[in-house]
Formats: structure tokens, sequence, C-alpha cells
């Protein structure tokens, strides 16, 4: 387990849900991925992102899915595409992402409390 954090630590992560409105392959990344475009509301925009989640997803199921991710983090360069945000997911048993998400329909942009 992970050192406690304060509340106050908590409260600087800007963990925000966007609705996935492109996806699409990135054969330059090092493992596989898919390059995201990720709305973010009208507060933040568009942003693009780098996944490691092919093995349960494809660009298609992607496309009009919710999905979390930590807005504030700096931008990463990775290969060709600067990603924007960190879009979140765990491991199952295998080691292969799924991703985060919510199970019911919220405003693009809201922020996780």
């Amino acid at each position: 387990m992970a050192e406690e954090i304060t509340y106050a630590d908590f409260e600087r992560v800007e963990i925000r849900v966007g609705t996935i409105v492109e996806a699409s392959p990135f054969p330059e990344a090092r493992k596989p991925a898919f390059k995201l475009l990720i709305d973010f509301g009208p507060e933040i925009g568009l942003k693009k992102s780098s996944a490691q989640i092919t093995v349960h997803y494809t660009p298609e199921s992607l496309v009009g899915r919710q999905v979390l991710g930590v807005v504030n983090f700096p931008p990463r360069q990775i290969g060709p595409v600067r990603s924007e945000v960190l879009t979140l997911g765990f491991e199952d048993e295998a080691g292969a992402i799924v991703l985060a998400a919510t199970d019911k329909q919220v405003p693009n942009g809201k922020k996780l409390m």
C-alpha cells in the first residue's frame, strides 16, 4: 500500500470525466496503444491521450465512451503524440488495462469527488 496522503493532496489531483470523440491506432508507440481525443467539456475542452488499452478495446468500441482522466499533469511527449491527459484504468489478472469509468452518464468535465 502507498503512503497516506491528506485530503488536501487528493484535492490537487484533477480527475475529470470526458467522452472519447476519436480513437485511432498508434503504431509508433513502443507498446500497443491507441491515440484518443477526449472531450472534457467547455471549461477544459478537447485533450489528446495515448492509452495502452488495445487488449480489451477497439477504436470503434471507444468512441462515445466516457472515461476518467487526470487533466492537470504536464503534457508528455510519446513519440509523435503530445499526451495531455492521463486516461485512468486498472490492470486485469493478466496485466491488460480496463478503463476506469462511471456507471451512469454524467456531464463532461465533472470532477471526481
